[in-house]
């Protein structure tokens, strides 16, 4: 029993390990995208801070995620409900959440295995080197995935 209406999502949730890095830089990503035809959204297993390479990599992009405030599934739940066609994770940890919320909920739940850039070592520039890395394998997955978005509107 597949929900067709997820191929052309409505709405998006990003959902990582600490939503401080990759799911935030995914979900600006897409928004900046498709302002008006996606709602977007973010979420973390747990809650970390906002991390400054994700910061200062989508700056150059000319994407402010400054503001970004890292939350969690749960308060995601409480706020807002978590009514979404489809949710995207980027972290096994977050797979494994969004597998066991889904049970209850209609929303298609895909996992694209993404690198988490915390990790790297090195110099300031190696380490933005690996975010700039990250935010490229978002962006090329995004545009392949949500190629469709947008076409019948525009």
């Amino acid at each position: 029993m597949m929900a067709p209406r997820a191929r052309n999502p409505q709405s998006v949730l990003f959902a990582c390990g600490q939503n401080s890095v990759r799911s935030p830089m995914a979900a600006s990503l897409l928004q900046r995208m498709f302002p008006q035809a996606l709602y977007v959204k973010s979420a973390g297993v747990r809650k970390g801070e906002l991390d400054p390479f994700a910061v200062a990599v989508m700056a150059e992009l000319g994407q402010d995620i400054s503001t970004h405030k890292p939350i969690t599934f749960e308060e995601l739940e409480d706020w807002e409900g978590l009514n979404f066609d489809l949710i995207i994770t980027l972290s096994p940890e977050a797979h494994h959440k969004a597998l066991e919320l889904t049970r209850t909920l209609a929303a298609e739940v895909e996992y694209w295995p993404t690198q988490d850039p915390t990790t790297t070592d090195g110099s300031r520039e190696q380490k933005l080197a690996a975010y700039r890395e990250l935010c490229d394998t978002l962006l090329l997955r995004i545009r392949k995935r949500f190629s469709k978005v947008g076409a019948a509107s525009g």
